[in-house]
């Protein structure tokens, strides 16, 4: 089944800087602010550390996102979990006819995300086609559930590299996808920097929730800081209202590593039905320093409207 993204009617947003351009190569798809090259997304996989087992090479991820003064948000590979990349985005826990498909876990072989093909570029983003695919039954038939359209663009403002992030997904497979409540998965998940500890980075959502009280609470918004290597920087992530079952749980840790998951069926399960689509919109600020409760406020207020 052809994505017929057009028709979808999802377009990019026409917030273009003069300051923001877009590039891609063989490997990657990347978004500038003048010269600092502060996203790229991969369209060739990313290969695991020497001597880890290659299941866990993945494409369709975002790394790095960076600060406007270069400082890195995002980390990859990280030995407690070898799956998390930057950016990303997959089902955990789910039904699919006889099966159960998780396209979280990588080591399971069961399920995974995948970059499929480029579908437009701007001065300001790109759109990419991406696949949620199984492995079913005992061969392992590989079967297309999901067909996604992400979007992302970007533009510079009050200081910040602004990313908006769309993610459409519609059940290509003939069989409704199940989602049962579970604790992780889903539309969007932060792994960041792997020196990022309980002595040099927090969380702080729109709740005033932190590392040690923010998981499994409903937050408008979430940001995680810490020190990199130009000071300290910051990546707040902006839950669009309208977002099934908004405002979203959250799944973070309280062990001092750096993990973001907007578990958006940690508490209701949820099912995309044959033939539907679902879209879910988010908006990430890349900073410097530490930004505060009322800045964060400020972007949310925008955002939300």
């Amino acid at each position: 089944m052809a994505l017929r993204y057009r028709l979808l009617g999802v377009c990019l947003p026409s917030l273009v800087s003069a300051q923001i351009s877009v590039s891609e190569s063989e490997q990657f798809l990347s978004i500038q602010n003048g010269s600092n090259d502060f996203l790229c997304y991969h369209k060739v996989a990313l290969e695991p550390p020497t001597g880890v087992d290659p299941v866990f090479r993945r494409n369709a991820v975002i790394h790095p996102i960076k600060t406007p003064n270069n400082g890195v948000l995002t980390g990859v590979h990280p030995n407690d979990h070898f799956h998390h990349i930057g950016v990303w985005h997959a089902w955990v826990k789910t039904v699919h006819g006889l099966d159960q498909p998780d396209f979280w876990n990588l080591k399971k072989k069961t399920g995974r995300v995948r970059f499929v093909r480029v579908l437009e570029k701007t001065g300001s983003g790109f759109a990419v086609e991406q696949e949620q695919v199984a492995y079913k039954g005992k061969d392992k038939v590989e079967t297309v559930v999901l067909k996604e359209i992400l979007q992302v663009s970007a533009f510079f403002k009050n200081g910040a590299n602004v990313i908006d992030y769309a993610l459409t997904q519609t059940n290509v497979s003939g069989v409704k996808l199940e989602l049962p409540a579970y604790r992780y998965g889903g539309p969007l998940a932060y792994r960041g920097p792997l020196n990022w500890k309980k002595d040099n980075s927090d969380y702080l959502t729109s709740e005033g929730k932190t590392r040690v009280n923010s998981h499994s609470t409903r937050a408008n918004w979430c940001m995680a800081y810490g020190d990199i290597e130009t000071g300290r920087g910051t990546l707040l992530i902006l839950g669009h209202p309208r977002n099934h079952d908004a405002p979203h749980r959250l799944r973070t840790w309280d062990n001092g590593r750096m993990f973001l998951n907007i578990a958006a069926t940690q508490e209701h399960a949820f099912v995309i039905g044959a033939g539907d689509t679902v879209t879910w919109k988010f908006r990430l600020i890349a900073t410097d320093g530490v930004m505060t409760k009322e800045a964060a406020n400020q972007w949310w207020n925008e955002y939300s409207k």
